[in-house]
């Protein structure tokens, strides 16, 4: 069962990483140049308020060293890349382990 809640939740992830970066490929078309758009610029659009109170709790909560490096890096990068690389790591929590097959040698 929790396999499951963590394969829907790649799932999920892997929805939303390929929404971002559908957005980014059309705005890149439309610029004729590269556009990466920001986790952090994504997340204000959608709810600032949750962005605000994130880094408000984030910077409370984690010490300076954690916060400043870790947060920021994944905030300033492009959200489709956060969103795979959250999506796999949720499936390779999720994924079914392989049985291991017994093989009996051949007696001669």
């Amino acid at each position: 069962m929790i396999r499951f809640v963590f394969r829907l939740a790649a799932l999920v992830a892997l929805a939303v990483a390929v929404v971002l970066a559908v957005i980014d490929a059309t705005r890149s078309i439309a610029a004729s140049a590269w556009v990466l758009t920001p986790l952090a610029e994504s997340w204000a659009a959608v709810a600032p308020d949750s962005l605000d109170l994130a880094r408000a709790r984030g910077a409370a909560y984690l010490p300076g060293v954690l916060w400043d490096p870790a947060a920021t890096a994944v905030l300033a990068a492009p959200g489709f890349v956060v969103f795979a690389g959250l999506a796999l790591l949720l499936y390779a929590v999720g994924r079914r382990p392989e049985r291991r097959r017994r093989r009996i040698a051949a007696r001669r």
